[in-house]
């Protein structure tokens, strides 16, 4: 099986009609971490985006940014953590996006995350992004109070709207630019942020991972719910689409993005810089002064 073309089933190619309904947090396409094929597909994936990796990196002339949007416990920090395992961190870039400072609500919603864009030969990675503008705060709009917007937008449907628009716009702006943006909304179960949530409590290692917050935002699920549906059908284009993957297990959840970044970068594929001659004849050179040095 190829894994490039294993994970296509996961993008969403026609928006307008899409439900998130009709996703299975729990699938595994049949595959089993356990056996043979499932391994070899990670270790495949994880190898060949190193490989993909360096070349990026030493082409300089495209980037690449990988957001990741989920409910708590998904499992963004570890699909991060394992599928970036074999890339060298010269190249990659993570950026962790939190409520924003004072500073930050002055600008735009995108100024933020527009400052820590990649630049040309990296892989950058968001975990959380300006998405968040159409998520927590659409299920949040008193927060838009504070982000001292002309008028008084709160609750009014056009904001959201408008929002996805200029999503758009940024976007196809990056991909011209040379940016390959791939999203990946990693879609778990309730039934299993349940259980990662009772793990956190019950395990002192890992307590310092929950708030009491966590348990406020799991009351409006189904308000999340509906507003990631909406961002999707909304802002998943050609140059910049959603992956919608299920994360009830968390090392299919890794097989897919690793998938789905080494499939983009095969499409684009990055090779190592050819030198003219006339650089040719500056290595020869250099060749010939370091082997004189051994004469010497």
């Amino acid at each position: 099986m190829n894994l490039a073309e294993f994970v296509r089933r996961f993008r969403v190619a026609d928006p307008q009609h899409f439900r998130l309904a009709d996703r299975d947090p729990g699938d595994t396409s049949g595959l089993d971490i356990n056996k043979k094929e499932g391994k070899d597909l990670l270790e495949e994936g994880i190898k060949r985006l190193a490989d993909l990796q360096e070349r990026l990196y030493a082409q300089q002339r495209h980037a690449v940014l990988a957001i990741f949007q989920a409910m708590d416990a998904a499992g963004k920090d570890s699909a991060i953590k394992h599928v970036m395992s074999g890339v060298n961190p010269q190249g990659c870039d993570v950026h962790s996006f939190k409520a924003p400072t004072e500073e930050e609500l002055r600008h735009d919603f995108l100024w933020r995350t527009t400052l820590r864009l990649p630049d040309r030969g990296r892989i950058g990675i968001f975990n959380r992004s300006y998405y968040e503008e159409v998520l927590v705060v659409r299920v949040h709009p008193e927060m838009l109070a504070r982000q001292r917007l002309p008028g008084n937008p709160a609750g009014e449907e056009a904001l959201w709207q408008e929002r996805f628009e200029d999503i758009r716009a940024f976007e196809r702006h990056l991909a011209r630019s040379g940016t390959i943006i791939l999203k990946f909304h990693l879609q778990l179960s309730r039934k299993e942020q349940k259980k990662r949530f009772l793990e956190r409590i019950d395990t002192p290692s890992k307590n310092w991972k929950f708030s009491m917050g966590d348990i406020a935002e799991r009351k409006l699920w189904d308000a999340y719910m509906a507003a990631y549906e909406d961002m999707i059908r909304n802002t998943s284009t050609p140059e910049a689409p959603w992956y919608v993957v299920p994360a009830d297990a968390k090392w299919f959840t890794r097989l897919i993005v690793a998938g789905a970044l080494v499939e983009a970068l095969e499409r684009l594929g990055p090779a190592y810089p050819t030198l003219d001659d006339a650089a040719r004849g500056q290595l020869a050179k250099a060749r010939e002064e370091l082997l004189k040095e051994d004469e010497a």
